[in-house]
């Protein structure tokens, strides 16, 4: 016999409803003989009282005299059948009367589980009701497996569509105690190589986080898969759990799984108590949580890694200074996208060249690493063709020609705006950017709105316009990133950017800090800023 054959057979709690009392007698003494606990009513009122006592613990069987003083047996069955609570009680019949083929045909198309005749053999009262356990006892361990397999499946889900690290291990700590329907605790390593200690009370119920020493995954992979990669199941006795987790709330002996997708790679350990796991069936489920838990932490880990890898390469095509130029100040500034969006490739590039200082603002169509390297390309380009002291329409014409010859079929924004030597004008070039915003000395400000074709299209580019300035104007060049809301239509969160810079601080840097806090925050896109001030008298900070 199986462990789990021999668990359904088990003796159990059975609930005996006979208002005769020397045949209740008989009967709980055979049930009590075989180790069952025995549950004894008098009439079908007192039965059904006794299991519609919240505080009592269900019976597993029910063995019901057919003719009883307040009501038929039958009658008993249907309401126990008709109960949520009850519906899966086993109910057995027995009767010294109604013993013909129509009381059993009734009695059984009513609810009952099995019909028996008195006298009754006990060796066959005593098989039936082992026989009506086992059933019952087998369905109700594939409703809950259906249950936990449900359960499953949703945790696997959160885990893998988890943005960021902590929703990673709110689903995974969450996901192993709703599945088991116990406390879990999890021990992870973060992808910023932090150990983490979570542990959830209980199904639903908000992960806590733990302290957690360097040394604790090294020490529970111990336990279990060593340095192997794999997933082992171990059972840890209770003083032993304290010893390697002191904090953790889980009391006695614990089920701990542990997980390792790679050589070299840190463990995954999931761990609840023994209780919760008993079955082969709960066990298997646990490690197939705790393997999705693992493949999908090493995806994000490996996503991490990548994404940092990309920002890194994505920051080298950035301008690592900005030019000295007298009479002039700059300053930028530049925000990547949030940790789990795409890399984008907004530029920007200040530059000394013949005709006076240069400064361009860009952005790539589309998130991705292609982006970020065209974004480097036209960089390095629009370097060239400046430095070689071509009128910024004409650069714009090269960069167009040139994106056509190596990447056709992409697009790139990109807002040219050329300060004279003497600082007294500013040509502006725009191909399809979002444009400049000019503010005087004098309190006012205005976008300068001309523009041409995007690059990419192989469109002829107009002249640059040619814009006077006075010592003390301010010239802002961001990128969409900055100021785009998806809800709101972008002229208005124009406007309310030029309101903002009108009323934030007049020295540059300040500046700068006051619009990105302003507009910058919880952005999914990169954001590019690049201010210039014409030194004049002066300004006081406001």
């Amino acid at each position: 016999m199986t462990d789990t054959a021999r668990v359904d057979s088990a003796p159990g709690t059975v609930l005996v409803i006979d208002d005769d009392e020397t045949n209740r007698y008989i009967l709980t003494s055979w049930l009590t003989r075989a180790g069952h606990t025995v549950v004894g009513a008098a009439d079908g009122t007192e039965g059904l009282a006794l299991l519609a006592d919240p505080r009592a613990r269900l019976p597993e069987a029910a063995v019901i005299d057919v003719q009883l003083p307040d009501m038929s047996g039958f009658e008993v069955c249907e309401r126990i059948k008709a109960d949520a609570r009850t519906a899966y009680l086993p109910v057995i019949h027995v009767s010294a009367v109604a013993v013909n083929t129509e009381d059993h045909t009734e009695g059984l198309s009513r609810g009952a589980d099995a019909y028996l005749d008195q006298p009754i053999d006990p060796d066959e009262f005593l098989a039936t009701v082992t026989a009506a356990l086992r059933y019952a006892r087998a369905r109700r361990r594939a409703e809950l497996l259906t249950l936990r397999l449900a359960a499953l499946n949703r945790a696997t889900l959160d885990v893998y569509r988890a943005v960021g690290f902590p929703s990673f291990t709110t689903a995974a700590t969450g996901g192993a105690a709703t599945l088991m329907s116990a406390p879990a605790t999890a021990v992870l390593l973060s992808p910023q190589g932090q150990p983490v200690h979570s542990h959830a009370p209980g199904p639903h119920a908000p992960p806590l986080s733990l302290p957690a020493g360097p040394e604790l995954l090294d020490r529970l992979a111990a336990s279990a898969v060593g340095g192997d990669t794999g997933i082992e199941v171990a059972r840890i006795p209770g003083a032993q759990w304290r010893a390697l987790l002191p904090l953790d709330p889980i009391r006695g002996d614990v089920l701990l799984v542990v997980a390792r997708t790679k050589r070299n790679r840190p463990p995954v350990c999931v761990a609840v108590p023994a209780d919760a796991a008993r079955t082969t069936d709960e066990r298997e489920l646990l490690r197939q949580l705790v393997s999705a838990i693992a493949l999908a932490l090493e995806a994000l880990r490996t996503f991490n890694e990548e994404h940092a890898l990309a920002l890194a390469l994505q920051r080298t095509f950035l301008p690592d200074r900005l030019p000295s130029v007298p009479g002039v100040s700059l300053a930028v500034r530049y925000r990547p996208a949030s940790d789990h969006a795409e890399i984008g490739g907004d530029f920007y590039e200040a530059l000394e060249t013949p005709a006076g200082l240069l400064l361009a603002i860009g952005d790539v169509a589309g998130h991705s690493l292609v982006a970020a390297t065209v974004m480097g390309e036209i960089r390095h380009a629009l370097r060239a063709y400046a430095l070689e002291g071509h009128p910024p329409h004409h650069v714009l014409e090269r960069l167009d020609a040139f994106l056509a010859h190596t990447r056709p079929g992409l697009t790139v924004t990109l807002a040219l705006a050329l300060v004279e030597p003497d600082g007294g004008r500013i040509h502006i070039a725009n191909a399809g950017h979002i444009p400049p915003l000019l503010l005087s000395p004098d309190g006012t400000s205005r976008y300068l709105p001309e523009h041409g074709p995007l690059l990419g299209l192989g469109l002829p580019h107009p002249p640059a316009h040619v814009h006077p300035t006075v010592p003390g104007s301010r010239l802002l060049l961001i990128t969409d990133g900055l100021v785009e809301v998806r809800t709101q239509d972008l002229d208005d969160s124009l406007a309310a950017f030029r309101e903002s810079t009108l009323a934030g601080p007049r020295e540059l840097e300040a500046l700068c800090d006051f619009l990105l806090h302003s507009f910058g925050e919880n952005k999914e896109d990169d954001i590019a800023l690049l201010a210039l001030h014409l030194d004049g008298p002066r300004d006081t900070a406001r």
